[in-house]
């Protein structure tokens, strides 16, 4: 997720130990399997994305955790990156210091992850407790200092009938942008399926309130993995039309152009989909979705 812009950025990947256990945590068992990079491993990935990109992303895994994060984000505007975009559970955030440190050393964008309305749910799903009061607190500390934070919550059976309560906590937290992700089953959200993965005309009316919320209040809104037969009518707050050419460095392979890697094996399209007018736009449904639901749900748009 970023900013509405359509250069080419870069996602690094610094390793995957997180201090949340997320029920629907794409990453698996990687923490446990693969662990985290040097700091040598990732700054040679950054000199070597610098070469194609002027937009990075740190991601993970939970960088913030790392000994060397501040030395990574000053490594990367060493380089002369323009954006460097920080995604994160937002919870060391919650230390105004830790903030600050972060935005001298050259981070200017912020994606925390916020997906309860109240600590309750957003602990139960994070499998952390505090972690709801902390990313709050990060959210406001980065907005008193005046960052640009733009924050990710993953729809899920639990939390999909809140989404507008989000919303709604999202707006009065002052966050510049917020984005509703169907969860992607994989991972952990794949060996929880049944308990995290919710059907899709059930999530609908709810996405389309939560982003009614944001948009009256004149915040950027948009959705991730949620195909345009399921969204008529909010169109334009799809995000894969505005997602800009991505590539990742993951834990031993480089995706080189995200959006072709979606389309090819990320997700997948219904018999019925070329019958739909927004067919060569819409990438549909993450392919294991349907695996296990099949395409019923998915009517296409007439021409």
């Amino acid at each position: 997720m970023s900013r509405i812009r359509s250069e080419k950025r870069v996602d690094v990947k610094v390793g995957f130990s997180c201090n949340n256990r997320c029920l629907f945590c794409v990453q698996g068992r990687k923490r446990y399997d693969i662990g985290d990079f040097t700091t040598k491993e990732i700054q040679k990935k950054l000199e070597e994305s610098r070469k194609i990109a002027d937009s990075i992303v740190f991601t993970g895994g939970e960088i913030t955790i790392r000994k060397d994060f501040i030395e990574l984000v000053r490594f990367a505007k060493g380089l002369d990156f323009r954006i460097i975009q920080i995604q994160t559970n937002g919870r060391m955030f919650a230390y105004k210091k830790f903030c600050e440190d972060a935005i001298r050393a050259g981070a200017n964008e912020f994606s925390p992850a916020l997906h309860g309305h109240t600590a309750a749910l957003h602990d139960f799903l994070t499998r952390s407790r505090g972690s709801f009061e902390q990313t709050v607190a990060a959210i406001k500390n980065l907005k008193s200092l005046n960052q640009y934070v733009l924050t990710n919550s993953v729809i899920t059976k639990s939390n999909f009938r809140h989404l507008p309560e989000l919303a709604s906590l999202l707006v009065r937290l002052g966050v510049d942008q917020y984005q509703f992700a169907f969860v992607h089953p994989v991972g952990t959200a794949l060996e929880y399926f049944e308990r995290v993965v919710p059907r899709m005309k059930m999530i609908e009316p709810y996405v389309k309130k939560g982003l009614d919320i944001g948009i009256k209040a004149g915040r950027r809104v948009m959705t991730e993995a949620i195909p345009y037969c399921i969204m008529k009518g909010y169109e334009d707050y799809i995000a894969e039309k505005i997602i800009p050419v991505t590539t990742i460095y993951d834990a031993d392979f480089v995706v080189e152009n995200y959006t072709e890697f979606r389309l090819k094996e990320g997700k997948s399209k219904g018999p019925e989909c070329r019958k739909c007018r927004y067919f060569r736009v819409c990438e549909g449904p993450w392919r294991e979705y349907p695996e296990r639901y099949g395409f019923g749900e998915f009517i296409p748009v007439r021409k």
